[in-house]
Parts: C-alpha cells; sequence; structure tokens
C-alpha cells in the first residue's frame, strides 16, 4: 500500500512542479556545464554524442576502450551492476572523468514483467499501470540502469503493424492520461535519487501511422490531423517532464524525423519548450542515406546535428563525420555545444556528476545471483495482469470455470513461457515466468484433472519460422514438434474428449508482434483455426484465451467459442493472473483500447471516424452509403468494450443544463447499478462529438472514464465535468478552438453502447440555440 500512495503522488505532480524540482535548468547547472564545456576538445564533445551496444563490429573490449577515451556518452543494453561498474570504471580513467550513462529497452517491467502496453492500456487503470512503471523503475536502477527507452507512446489504428503492442492503443486521450502517469513514476519525484532512471519517450513522432501498417514505412499526414489525433502523447510526455525523446524512423510528409528541423526545433523545442536531450534510433543517423534526404554519411551526420539530434544512436556517422564538418565549417562548434550541453544536462540531472556510481553502488551490494527470485515483484504483477485481461465473450455464462472440472489445456502456447512475457521484455525470465497450463494447474492443484495436448504448432511455414527464430538462438523462440500436424490434431481431440472443458491457448508468437513483425493478415497464424473446430466438434465447452500483440480478426472463432478471454501478453505472473479469472477468484474488468476488425479489408475501424456525407445506419441500410457490402458493418469488437462476470445497468444520461457558457462547466451524470450477483469493476466511459464545426468532426472522442467497483445492488452516481477546454480541437489553420454551437455527449461501458443527450456551447457574441434534447431529433428550438 505505501508503493500504490507513493505512485498516486507522483501521478498527482503537475509539470510546474517538476519544473521546480532539483536537477532542473537552475543558474548552478548552468555555470557547471560552462565550465565543463569549456574544458572539453572538439573529440570529446562528440564523443558524447554517441550512444553504443556491444554488437556485430564492436566487441566489449572495443566499447571499454572507447568510453576511457571519452568517445562514448551512453552505453546500452549494459544490465547488472558489474558489468556497469566496469563501463563506469573506464569512464574514471578519461581525462576529464565524464561519465556515462546506461540505458535499456523497459517497456513494461524489467525483471518482473507485467502485460504488454496493449495490457496495460486494457486495465483502464492509472494507478495499476503507474506502479508498474515504479516497480520497473525500481528493479531498473538496481541494475545500474539510468534511463529507460520508455514509455512507448504512438498512436496505432493499424493493426498489421507488430509495435502496435508495445503501446497504448489507438486514441490519443487514454494514450496521453497512461504516457504522464508512466513518465512520473518512472522518474520519480527528483531524477537524481537513486531509485529514479530517466525516461526517453519514443518514437517522436507519428510511428505508428506508417502506411499498410508496415514498420519504417512513411507517413503522409495532414498537420490537423497529426496535432488533433497523433501528437498528443508525445507532447503529454513533455508536460510531465520527461527526460528525453527518442525519434523515430519513419518520414513524416516527406522529411525523415531524424532530420526534421521543423519537427524537433519548431514543434517539441519551441512550441512544447522541451529542455531535454534527444536521441536517434538505432543506426538512424546513416539511415538518412537509404531515405534518400542525404546522399552521403557525412551529410547524414550534418542533417541530424542542425536538425536538432543530440545523441545518434548505433552508427557511427557522428564519429567520424562531425570532426570534418565542423573543420569545413558546414557544423559550427556552437551546434555541437548545444548537442553536448543536453547530453551532459542528463547526465547532471541523473546526479552523475556527484556520483558516477549513484545506481551502481559498490560490488559489496551486488546480489550473490542476479536472477535472484527475492528481486522479482509477483504479486503486484498478478494484480496488474489480472486487471489487463479482457473477456469478449461468455455465453451462457461458461465462466468461470469449476475448480473440481477436469479441463483440458490445448493450444500451441498453452505452455509457452516465453511468449507470455512478450516482446521487448527486458531482462525478465522465461524461466521465472508462469505459463497458462502451470496456471491453471496450480489452481486446480490435482494434476489429473487437467490434461493437456499441444494440437498444433504456432505456424508451418517454415519461412516464418526462420524470421522468428533468431540465427543460433538456442533455445529458438519457437519450437515445432516434430510429430504430423495430423497427429497432433488427433491428440488433441483425443485429450479433448476426456474432459469436462477445453481451454484452447491461441493466437501469436510473441515475435509475431514485435519491431519488423508487420502481418498482410489478422487471421490465427498456422492451423489453429483448423485446431479450434476440431476442439468444438467434440461438443465439450470451449474456451478461446488469446494471447496476442495485435487485435485478431476471429470472427469465425468467434462465433464457435462459447467464451473468449483476451489476454495479451500478460507477463511473468500471467498464467496466474489468467487462471484468476477463468475459475472466477477475479472478476474480469479489462476494455479495449483498440478496435477488433472483422477482417483485415475493414482497416481503418478506430472508433473516432468521421461521419462521412452518407454514413451507414443498421437501422436502415442503404446501399449507397459508407459501408462494405460483403460484410457485416462494424467492427468485431469495438473501442471500450469488456464484459464482467457481473451485470451493469446504466441510466439514462442527465445534464447539469442544456448550454455551456465559456468559463463556466458542464456536469454529464449517469447512475450506474450493479445489477447482477458477485462484485465486479467497470469503467465507465464519456464521449463528446462536436455536431457542427467548420470542419468535419469524429462521430465520438474520448474526453473522460472512472473506474468503479460496485457491490451486488449497489449503485453510484458517476459525474464527469465538461468545459470549454474539453471541447477543443485544432481546425484547419492549426488553431485550437472551441467553436460555439451544438454537442452531443455520451456516456457508455464502450464505445459504441451508450446512452446520450445534447447541449451547446454558447458564443456570448450571438443568439443561441436551445435543443429539443432528444439525440435522435435533428430540430432546435430558437
Amino acid at each position: 500500500m505505501r508503493l500504490l500512495a507513493a505512485i498516486t503522488l507522483y501521478v498527482g505532480l503537475s509539470a510546474q512542479a517538476i519544473a521546480g524540482m532539483p536537477g532542473t535548468e537552475t543558474e548552478e547547472k548552468a555555470r557547471f556545464l560552462d565550465d565543463l564545456l569549456g574544458q572539453m576538445t572538439l573529440a570529446e564533445k562528440i564523443g558524447q554524442l554517441r550512444l553504443n551496444c556491444i554488437g556485430p563490429g564492436l566487441t566489449r573490449e572495443q566499447m571499454l576502450e572507447e568510453v576511457a577515451a571519452s568517445a562514448l556518452g551512453g552505453v546500452f543494453y549494459v544490465a547488472g551492476r558489474s558489468e556497469a561498474r566496469a563501463f563506469q570504471d573506464a569512464a574514471m580513467r578519461s581525462r576529464l572523468k565524464i561519465p556515462v550513462f546506461f540505458a535499456y529497452d523497459v517497456i513494461h517491467g524489467h525483471r518482473t514483467a507485467f502485460p504488454i502496453g496493449l495490457g496495460l492500456a486494457s486495465s483502464w487503470d492509472v494507478p495499476s499501470v503507474s506502479m508498474s512503471a515504479r516497480i520497473a523503475a525500481l528493479e531498473a536502477s538496481a541494475d545500474g540502469l539510468d534511463m529507460v527507452f520508455s514509455p512507448m507512446v504512438d498512436i496505432a489504428r493499424d493493426p498489421r503493424w507488430g509495435r502496435a503492442s508495445e503501446g497504448w492503443g489507438e486514441d490519443a486521450y487514454l494514450a496521453s492520461r497512461f504516457t504522464e502517469a508512466v513518465v512520473r513514476s518512472l522518474q520519480g519525484p527528483r531524477l537524481s535519487e537513486a531509485s529514479s532512471v530517466m525516461a526517453s519517450s519514443k518514437h517522436f513522432a507519428l510511428y505508428g501511422a506508417a502506411e499498410g501498417g508496415r514498420d519504417f514505412n512513411s507517413v503522409d499526414m495532414s498537420l490537423s490531423k497529426m496535432y488533433q489525433d497523433y501528437l498528443p502523447p508525445y507532447q503529454a510526455a513533455v508536460n510531465a517532464g520527461v527526460g528525453a525523446m527518442m525519434l523515430s524512423y519513419v518520414t513524416i510528409n516527406g522529411v525523415p524525423a531524424t532530420s526534421n528541423r521543423w519537427l524537433i526545433r519548431d514543434v517539441l523545442r519551441s512550441q512544447w519548450q522541451f529542455k531535454g536531450l534527444t536521441l536517434s534510433d538505432f543506426n538512424a543517423v546513416a539511415d538518412l542515406v537509404s531515405h534518400g534526404v542525404a546522399r552521403t554519411r557525412r551529410e547524414a551526420a550534418m542533417r541530424a546535428i542542425k536538425a536538432g539530434v543530440n545523441m545518434s544512436m548505433s552508427d557511427t556517422a557522428y564519429r567520424d563525420e562531425l570532426p570534418a564538418l565542423v573543420k569545413s565549417g558546414a557544423v559550427t562548434e556552437e551546434e555541437i555545444d548545444e548537442a553536448v550541453r543536453a547530453v551532459l544536462g542528463a547526465k547532471y540531472d541523473l546526479g552523475l556528476f556527484k556520483d558516477p556510481y549513484l545506481r551502481i553502488g559498490d560490488a559489496s551490494g551486488d546480489p550473490a545471483q542476479i536472477d535472484d527470485e527475492r528481486r522479482l515483484h509477483r504479486s503486484e504483477a498478478r494484480d496488474v495482469a489480472r486487471k489487463s485481461l479482457v473477456l469478449l465473450k461468455n455465453q451462457n455464462a461458461a465462466l468461470p470455470l469449476k475448480k473440481t472440472a477436469s479441463v483440458a489445456v490445448v493450444g500451441p502456447l498453452a505452455k509457452s513461457r516465453v511468449d507470455i512475457l512478450g516482446t521487448w521484455s527486458s531482462i525478465a525470465s522465461p524461466a521465472q515466468a508462469v505459463s497458462v497450463y502451470d496456471g491453471i494447474s496450480h489452481a486446480i492443484g490435482d494434476p489429473k484433472r487437467v490434461l493437456y495436448a499441444r494440437g498444433a504448432d504456432i505456424s508451418d511455414d517454415p519461412a516464418v519460422l526462420d524470421y522468428l527464430n533468431a540465427p543460433g538462438a538456442n533455445p529458438p523462440d519457437v519450437e515445432v514438434d516434430p510429430r504430423t500436424p495430423e497427429n497432433m490434431l488427433k491428440e488433441a481431440v483425443e485429450v479433448a474428449s476426456q474432459a469436462d472443458v477445453v481451454v484452447a491457448v491461441v493466437g501469436e508468437a510473441r515475435g509475431m508482434s514485435h519491431e519488423g513483425a508487420s502481418r498482410s493478415s489478422l487471421t490465427l497464424p498456422g492451423r489453429q483455426s483448423l485446431l479450434i473446430q476440431a476442439l468444438k466438434a467434440t461438443g465439450k465447452p470451449l474456451v478461446l484465451v488469446l494471447m496476442n500483440g495485435r487485435p485478431l480478426s476471429i470472427g469465425q472463432e468467434h462465433d464457435i467459442a462459447d467464451a473468449v478471454l483476451e489476454t495479451w501478453y500478460s507477463g511473468t505472473e500471467g498464467g496466474n493472473a489468467i487462471a484468476d479469472v477463468l475459475f472466477g477468484d477475479y472478476n474480469p474488468s479489462g476494455k479495449l483500447p483498440i478496435t477488433f476488425p472483422r477482417s483485415v479489408g475493414q482497416i481503418p475501424t478506430y472508433y473516432s471516424h468521421l461521419n462521412t456525407s452518407r454514413p451507414f445506419k443498421v437501422s436502415t441500410p442503404l446501399a449507397a452509403s459508407s459501408r462494405y457490402f460483403d460484410e457485416d458493418y462494424g467492427p468485431l469488437y469495438p473501442f471500450g468494450f469488456g464484459l464482467s462476470y457481473t451485470q451493469f445497468d446504466v441510466s439514462e444520461l442527465t445534464l447539469s443544463s442544456t448550454i455551456l457558457k465559456p468559463g463556466e462547466r458542464l456536469r454529464a451524470s449517469v447512475v450506474v447499478k450493479n445489477s447482477g450477483k458477485r462484485a465486479g469493476e467497470t469503467v465507465v466511459q464519456l464521449y463528446i462529438r462536436g455536431l457542427s464545426a467548420s470542419v468535419s468532426r469524429p462521430v465520438k472522442e474520448l474526453k473522460g472514464f472512472e473506474k468503479i467497483m460496485l457491490q451486488p445492488g449497489e449503485e453510484r452516481v458517476v459525474s464527469f465535468q465538461l468545459s470549454e477546454e474539453d471541447l477543443k480541437y485544432y481546425n484547419a489553420q492549426l488553431e485550437r478552438v472551441a467553436e460555439p454551437g451544438p454537442f452531443s455527449v455520451m456516456v457508455g461501458l464502450d464505445s459504441r453502447d451508450v446512452k446520450e443527450q445534447r447541449f451547446e456551447l454558447l458564443d456570448p457574441a450571438s443568439d443561441h440555440y436551445v435543443f429539443d434534447n432528444n439525440p435522435g431529433a435533428s430540430r432546435m428550438m430558437k
């Protein structure tokens, strides 16, 4: 409870409070940096602009030599106090003894893996997500890390994109709420504390909007859409005081982010007043040649440094090209100093100049075993994982299961401890993870009543398997059963026939939802769909447990299953959390942060779309309307959707007024009642729509949510306050305005099933309209 209270404090801190804390731009800091810069040679300055890791072409010994020669400013993918100490010792042998910082990809936990980003977002629980980030900071800093490449805040509206798994989903408001909370929890009240780590939000900007959902692809987008729908989470990170910002790989309207002066200097630095450190992504400076905006690596280095990229990750373009560029005058030493000041400033804020070993400590404090079980936070991971699970179907109360039943656990992911950790699982150990089979076995407690069959491999395509398994990986990420598919299927049917109920654990290998892992199809890979059909044919109740890092098109599987539980990749304690929900020890409360399309042909299917000139109406379908004639209208599962083991009823919506005047607030209220037989949580969601504006507005926009717990029979009034600020958007001139006129306000438990009323934002300079407050009516009365 003390940890949760501390998290609540971090979340509540304002950006102004953070700006006033020690370790920010103070006179003392400025004098220190000026003095240090004055002592540095050009070579030492350029060395500070490089961030690198051990890898092909760079051995550990070579890296230690570079650190000792002040040729590196930061090191990533070194985790563990003893190893970090070796590199910091090397830095202390350099002429000026400038410390290096240590960074790592800590996206959803460090040693303890929490659910992936989509899973965390499915909780709609800001304190729980904050707690997961604080624990990640504690574990990462205890391993000597100073910076984490997190949070990943890219808006993803195309589920073909593999990296959708890392982020918060499709909605800017929801993503911004989680982004602010995570940044503050990672960085704590003071970055200079040993238990704080610097957040590096990524990927600035628009990485999730790559055309076709194909990783590294281009983005072509209007500025108003960019500012309204895609930039807010990055700005939320800045408002929360984020220390660093990592740039994206993509071109934005023809200009790569890594050389995009408008993006970095105009938007990030000037408009948002970001004072921190900017980082390229891996090899992205050299990649400017591939983009076709630089003819040579020298030109690439020049474009990146002038655009405002402070540190170059992995490639050697800055090291090799900046000295000659400065000598020729193409790059000024003032431009170099500007970048170096940002790097040194980050180290100052992290407290490394006062104590280079702040997070490393001395050898006497090193853990005897780096994977010591006592270093994990299992109870917190289990609690957060349970909140991330989304019940998508529960026909005839198929769930929860009885612990006295015999259960056939079937599927290629049922026993996988690697996959349940998810992508970018930092250094979480699969050996310490709990699989779905493990969790069900723990819950039942009698091995005779837990049956198992693999049923199918995750894929039968050799090319896919070669892609998923890195060369030389031992053991491989994806195991392949040597038996024929027919024999595996036969065994699964036989096992299922012996059980009271079948739990099929199906989905994607974690490598299918990863960097570079874009898919042209959203169906279950391999023979998993055939497996599900065969299991259904046994006549036994069939529960699908999905493990995946993106929305899948599972309409056929949904139709034949009795229950469907979305678990994403739920982390170290995932198996136990899933069993808690399957057997009713926890009542599921998760809601989808991203829409599930019926097929890949429906993409994009995000909920906050424009209405179009001829919107399709289910009640009065017309041929000439915006729809696909060969598929049912609408998504398979809408944004914000998620079921419970109890029943929640929502009253009609009431407004405190049908008029909202500038400077005042309007209250929207509903009564939510638990009319079921057990306690449960649900998420009450508030949406708005501008009905008449200078540009067409989305049919719904999330503007608020509240997660509530109700006992059976209990009811509660849930109220939301709306002000003129909540109605603002970026118009065609990029002005953030709230235009007077009619608005619809909607409240419900998902984005599809809502209660609606209307009000008007008053223009004090003119007459106003008062609505006949019937959402189905178009008549207005003066």
